[in-house]
């Protein structure tokens, strides 16, 4: 809370220059009575980034200044920058802060005056607030009514509905419009959104800003241009993956060679990742990445906001956040034209997408694991994986090693049980007959299977510890061999993970 005497220069210039002109009487000076209200002023700016908090809090101010002038004088002031409309008054730090010393008997002010409904509020929030305010005797002025808002007046209650729905639909209008923007400026231009560039390439001067006032300004655009040490690889694995190659294969022969992996070349932009080698995942990304044809793409990704009321963060299940998902080929923004050096030729880059690596069965035949995610090994507590062999599913753990990496010396020897002894050892723990049950009884209970080279037991999870089948309590086949499934066995040289 910041107090107006604090900051507003009290002199004489700027007492005269704010009184309107009236005839003057000899030997007696002008000093209108103005009213004795007193105002706590609220305002907001969505960013400091893209806005300026200070010419922004200037013009809500003196709005609201206007408004009043004459009723009374602004004593206090809240202010919230980086803070959307969209959210609550409880979740801006001003906006709590007004609402808490509108409960304070020893408050300094008599009423609340904005410079702008949309600044404040936000949808229906205002009419929300009203019962608090008139609880506490607070009255809230607005320009766009002209005065205080009394909600017995019907005028005032469809005024406020209108503003509501105005600062609502400018929400999800700013998004339409950026994102319609973005979509014109890639297709048209192929310009560079900004962003990481992707592995290969370095981002370049691409000439002046084409909007005059931001060229004035010094603004420039950016393009993509091959990166010297790091676009030959990408060239590399693009030959590699044509001359039929899996993506393992590819990664691993990286990780041999000693190619530093991309998040390890690019530390500042990828601080949030390890770095430690080139993995299956990093290989794919790369050969599905359209922008290596020279062609710039943008909206492979989407953002959803989560929100049950559509621009209203408010409306987000607590706790919930903005996710990325991926979206579907036909909805990705490609330029008509070329944008940037190209590193392989579109018809090869399409080549590489229809090769698989992807086992088929000679038969034809689906392969289907009923004990999916169920399987815990009872050696590093990972999850086994499934692996077809001899015509049986079966379940293996290699102790986090992968195809992408060379196998490690000295590790422990890889778990393989096979599917059907599974389901026999946890249906008689459970006292199914019916083995085609086992799986959902055991997702239905949380239950999983820790296996290890001579045992098969059921981990019960503590607060289950109590369920039991047709023929009792869930005991254990071999009492004294149940691993928790989170619990890793110590001194593991190899394990990836943290105890716990």
């Amino acid at each position: 809370m910041t107090l107006a005497g604090d900051t507003e220069q009290d002199d004489s210039l700027a007492r005269w220059l704010r009184t309107n002109a009236v005839s003057r009487q000899r030997g007696s000076s002008n000093a209108p009575a103005g009213g004795r209200l007193r105002f706590a002023f609220y305002g907001r700016i969505s960013t400091a980034v893209y806005q300026d908090p200070v010419s922004s809090r200037q013009w809500q101010f003196d709005n609201a200044a206007r408004l009043i002038a004459g009723h009374g004088c602004i004593v206090a002031e809240f202010f919230d920058v980086g803070q959307s409309r969209s959210l609550g008054s409880a979740h801006r730090p001003q906006a709590a802060a007004l609402l808490a010393a509108i409960a304070d008997p020893r408050r300094r002010f008599d009423a609340i005056v904005v410079g702008e409904y949309e600044r404040a509020f936000f949808g229906r929030q205002l009419m929300r607030l009203m019962p608090l305010f008139e609880r506490y005797g607070i009255a809230v002025w607005l320009p766009e009514a002209d005065g205080p808002i009394n909600l017995k007046d019907p005028a005032h209650q469809a005024l406020l509905l209108l503003l509501g729905h105005q600062s609502q639909r400018e929400v999800l209008r700013s998004r339409f419009r950026t994102s319609a923007a973005m979509c014109a400026q890639v297709r048209e231009q192929g310009r560079h959104l900004g962003g990481r560039p992707p592995y290969g390439y370095r981002l370049v001067d691409a000439g002046p800003h084409p909007s005059q006032a931001n060229a004035r300004w010094g603004r420039r655009l950016r393009r993509l241009d091959p990166d010297p040490e790091t676009a030959r690889h990408v060239r590399w694995i693009f030959a590699q993956r044509l001359a039929g190659h899996s993506t393992a294969g590819i990664a691993r022969t990286l990780n041999a060679l000693g190619v530093v992996a991309p998040s390890a070349y690019d530390r500042a932009r990828n601080s949030h990742r390890t770095g430690a080698a080139w993995t299956l995942r990093t290989v794919a990304a790369i050969l599905a990445n359209p922008r290596y044809t020279g062609r710039q793409v943008w909206n492979r990704q989407s953002v959803d906001h989560h929100e049950t009321d559509p621009g209203n963060k408010s409306s987000r299940a607590a706790g919930r956040r903005p996710t990325h998902g991926w979206n579907a080929k036909d909805q990705w923004v490609i330029s008509a034209k070329i944008a940037h050096p190209p590193l392989i030729s579109e018809a090869d880059f399409v080549r590489a997408q229809q090769i698989t690596a992807i086992a088929r069965p000679d038969d034809g035949n689906l392969r289907r694991y009923r004990l999916t995610g169920l399987v815990v090994c009872g050696l590093c507590g990972r999850r086994a994986e499934g692996h077809w062999a001899h015509g049986r599913a079966r379940y293996r753990c290699r102790h986090g090693s992968t195809s992408s990496r060379d196998v490690i010396q000295d590790r422990f020897p890889a778990l393989y049980v096979r599917e059907d002894h599974v389901l026999a050892r946890a249906g008689e723990q459970l006292g199914e007959i019916d083995l085609e049950d086992v799986a959902g009884r055991l997702r239905a209970l949380g239950v999983a299977i820790v296996c290890t080279a001579v045992s098969v037991v059921l981990d019960v999870p503590a607060a289950k510890k109590t369920a039991s089948g047709p023929t009792g309590p869930i005991q254990p086949a071999i009492p004294g061999l149940e691993v928790p499934l989170r619990r890793r066995k110590r001194g593991n040289p190899h394990q990836s993970h943290p105890q716990t």
